[in-house]
């Protein structure tokens, strides 16, 4: 294990013997890794923002006009407790009246001794969880079944674009990302590989003193990915600048959006890939 460890180590310090080579290497591999970064934020950013409008559905919910209002406070609370729920709008009568009377600029007015004949009503947003035609009829057949319920409305295109985006993000976005990984897979693979094959001249004259396979390809592999790792560093670094002065840039009427980070399993992944690329270029420049 000793052994081993050295020699990785001295992968890592041999690069040093061609500074200005590895240097034009570390450029190039990180220009492509912050390139495909790019490329995914801009999918990320896209793919959440579309989601945000498209992937929800609103319910209109009305109970019986006469209800008491503590019963139909306590149905609200209930639907605010449902952890599929987006947004909640409530309107008791009043409130519903108040909103009538403004869309006729006002001029609307009880006449005296008259009740108001409206409903407490709700407006309920949902995020659909995924492409299924029957959700929404299950979800309205559970809002009806709740108690002092009259009626509940939705409208079925709202649904058509939701669940249209979820066949899109799941159709498209996601090959797109695949096929940026195995572009910019190959680019740095190339490179590295080229990097690597220009040490060919070392390989040989290790070979003709006797030396192991694993004594040169070992400190070639640590140190390809030794320089992805660096390189994968610099990439999230400058992603991630990008990132913070690109924030707010959109965020004007009448769009309003936010650029936010990579996710997490996604920023890691790409990490991971690179180190991955890095060993895999290594090892198929100097195998036999």
């Amino acid at each position: 294990m000793g052994s081993v460890i050295r020699m990785a180590v001295r992968g890592i310090r041999e690069l040093g013997d061609h500074p200005l080579a590895q240097a034009f290497t570390l450029a190039a591999v990180t220009l492509s890794a912050f390139l495909a970064g790019l490329f995914l934020l801009l999918l990320h950013n896209i793919d959440r923002v579309v989601t945000e409008q498209r992937g929800e559905v609103t319910f209109q919910i009305y109970w019986q006009a006469k209800l008491p209002q503590d019963q139909v406070a306590k149905a609200w609370e209930e639907l605010r407790q449902d952890p599929a729920l987006k947004s909640l709008e409530t309107f008791t009568p009043e409130q519903a009246f108040g909103e009538l009377s403004k869309a006729f600029g006002g001029r609307g007015s009880l006449a005296p001794g008259r009740e108001n004949p409206l409903p407490p009503t709700a407006k309920a947003t949902f995020a659909v969880p995924k492409d299924d035609a029957a959700w929404a009829q299950g979800i309205r057949d559970r809002l009806r079944g709740m108690a002092g319920v009259t009626d509940v409305h939705y409208n079925p295109l709202q649904m058509d674009l939701a669940t249209s985006w979820v066949r899109v993000s799941r159709g498209v976005v996601w090959p797109l990302i695949g096929l940026l990984g195995l572009v910019a897979g190959l680019i740095v693979g190339n490179t590295i590989k080229l990097a690597q094959i220009s040490r060919l001249d070392e390989v040989d004259i290790l070979r003709l003193v006797g030396a192991t396979r694993a004594y040169i390809q070992l400190p070639m592999l640590s140190g390809g990915a030794f320089l992805c790792l660096v390189a994968g560093v610099l990439a999230l670094l400058l992603l991630k600048g990008f990132q913070l002065v690109a924030h707010n840039a959109l965020n004007v009427a009448p769009l309003f959006v936010t650029i936010e980070f990579l996710p997490m399993t996604q920023a890691l992944g790409l990490f991971g890939a690179l180190i991955g690329v890095g060993l895999v270029s290594s090892w198929v420049a100097v195998k036999e």
